[in-house]
Formats: structure tokens, sequence, C-alpha cells
């Protein structure tokens, strides 16, 4: 088991080293090639810092385990609202914009009633795959529109804010222009030849700790996986809240979720479709529909998120935990 545990924790280093060297090797190729800050931003940077639950997801529905799959999916979405959302609401509480409240928040309820609904006909098949990303590329456009026009920020644009907040290197302008493409190529290259590793390791590492400890892989991509993946969102959730800027750390949260359901689930139907499993389908997907409809009464209930409501929700997250566990 102590092996395994190594194994697990060697998967997610490697993920994150990996998508670090992605994210900035793909942001520097597009600044070459004269992409606007803002698109790098929204686009390379968004999904760019989604690649190590990609990876995880992807490479456990090739492995033939949906539930470490959808599991990562779903999970991390819990910790999402649950702990880290809850996290940056006790460390600073949170102002909610009208905005970020009804179009990111809702478009966060839709993915999760879209998955219910491909659960329970097709699967997450390859059609469900395509339509994902293109309500993802349709979300995105009306991000880059609207930011463009000043209209209020997205959470996708919120997302990168709290991504380059937590590693400056990350900002386009920091990258500059000038320069050949080699060394943005090599990053890009090897970023991905990590990522795809760290996957491998992770989910091999994952599929054994489920064997060993008599626990479905469900369990395990909703709890230990979830978890690990979703530790940059936590990390940048927490600076921007340390930094007083809670509405990077609220849109952190909900530009992570919709790239999780859309762009992940998106991918992982395409790449590997298959169904969604049943324990999944009767009890978490709607655990996460009902987190994400009481953070948002949370929010709506004075144009906040206080210590009080934080505190709530991280409870609802270690109660999730324990029941997950069997421990309750």
């Amino acid at each position: 088991m102590t092996t395994t545990i190594l194994l697990l924790l060697a998967g997610f280093a490697l993920l994150l080293l990996g998508g670090e060297l992605l994210v900035r090797g793909a942001s520097r190729l597009a600044e070459r090639f004269g992409l606007s800050p803002m698109l790098v931003g929204l686009v390379i940077v968004g999904l760019g810092t989604s690649t190590p639950e990609l990876a995880a997801s992807v490479q456990a529905s090739l492995a033939g385990s949906p539930g470490i799959a959808i599991g990562n999916i779903v999970g991390s979405n819990l910790a999402n609202i649950l702990l880290i959302l809850g996290t940056a609401a006790l460390i600073a509480p949170i102002a909610v914009g009208a905005s970020a409240l009804w179009r990111d928040g809702m478009v966060g309820v839709g993915g999760v009633l879209l998955l219910l609904l491909a659960g329970s006909t097709t699967g997450l098949s390859q059609l469900a795959g395509g339509a994902f990303l293109l309500i993802l590329a349709a979300y995105l456009a009306l991000a880059y529109r609207q930011e463009t026009a000043s209209a209020g920020a997205s959470a996708a644009g919120q997302r990168t804010a709290a991504a380059e907040h937590a590693d400056p290197g990350l900002h386009p302008e920091d990258s500059g222009t000038a320069g050949g493409v080699a060394v943005p190529i090599l990053l890009f290259v090897v970023g991905t030849a990590i990522i795809i590793a760290g996957g491998y390791i992770l989910v091999d590492a994952a599929i054994d700790m489920a064997a060993r400890l008599g626990v479905s892989d469900e369990v395990i991509g909703l709890t230990v996986v979830a978890a690990g993946t979703s530790a940059p969102e936590l990390a940048t959730s927490a600076i921007a809240a340390f930094r007083k800027e809670s509405d990077i750390a609220l849109g952190n949260v909900l530009g992570s979720n919709i790239y999780n359901i859309f762009f992940i689930g998106g991918v992982t139907g395409l790449v590997a479709p298959g169904p969604i499993p049943g324990g999944i389908m009767t009890v978490d997907l709607w655990v996460l529909l009902s987190a994400s409809i009481v953070a948002i009464i949370f929010a709506y209930t004075g144009g906040r998120l206080g210590r009080r409501e934080g505190g709530l929700l991280v409870v609802g997250y270690v109660a999730f935990l324990a029941a997950t566990a069997g421990l309750v």
C-alpha cells in the first residue's frame, strides 16, 4: 500500500508539473502568433489548467474505469463548491455579482442537468461529448465578447486571473512577444509528455488502491483522485481570498466547474465514450446538483457568501467524504 500511495502522489505531482509546462509553452506560442492576451487567457490558460483533470479522466476511461473518470469530474466539482468555495469564504466573505450568480452559476447547474440527461439516455457518448464541447465554445465566445465590451468578467476570465495570481509566470504579458518558438514548443511537448505519464501512473495507482481497499473505482475517483486534481483550484482560490479579491475566488470555482463538465466531459466522451456509473447517476450527481443550488441560494441571500455559509459548505464536504467512504 505504501508503494501505491507513493505512486499516487507521484502521478499528482507529474500532472501538476506537466500542466504548468504545457500552459506556459502554449501561452507563449499563442503570443508569438499574435493572439490577444485576453483570448490567450480565456482559452489557452483556461483549458490548459484543466489538463491534469482531463488526463486523469480520459486515461481512466481508456483503462476501463469509468468510475474514476466520471467520479473525478463530479468529485472535483463537489470539492470546488463545498471545500474550495467554503474555504475561500471562511478566509474572507465573498461578494457575489449578478452576472456570476445567474450566468456562470446557472451554466454550471445546466451542465449537471445535462450529465444527468446523458446518463439516463446515451451515456457519455461521442454525441454527448461533441455537444458539450460546442456548448463550451459558445460560452467562451460569449465570455470573450462580454469581456471585450467590458460587460463584466466571466467565470472563465476570473479563473484565468486566479491562476495568474497563483503563478505570475502564466500572465501573457510576462513572457513578452520577442524571441523564437523553440523554447515554447519544447515546453509544450515536454509538458504534454509529462501529463500523459502522470495520468497513467495516477490511474494505475488509483485502480490498485481501490482493489486493495475493497472499494469501487467510483469511490476513489470521487474522493482521492478528485481531491488531488482539485488542489490547484484550492491554492488559487485561497490566494485570491487572502488578497481580498473575492470575485476572483468565486470565478475560479465557477469557471473550473464549467471546464470540468463541458471540456473534460466532452473530450472524455469523444475519446473514450461509455456509460455513467449507476452510483454516480443515482446519488453523486444529485448531491452535486443540490450543492450547486444551495451555493447559489447562499450567494443570492445578501449578495455574498459569508463565513457562516462557508463553514456550512466545508462541513457538507466532510459529510460527503464520510458518506462516500462508508464512515457514516
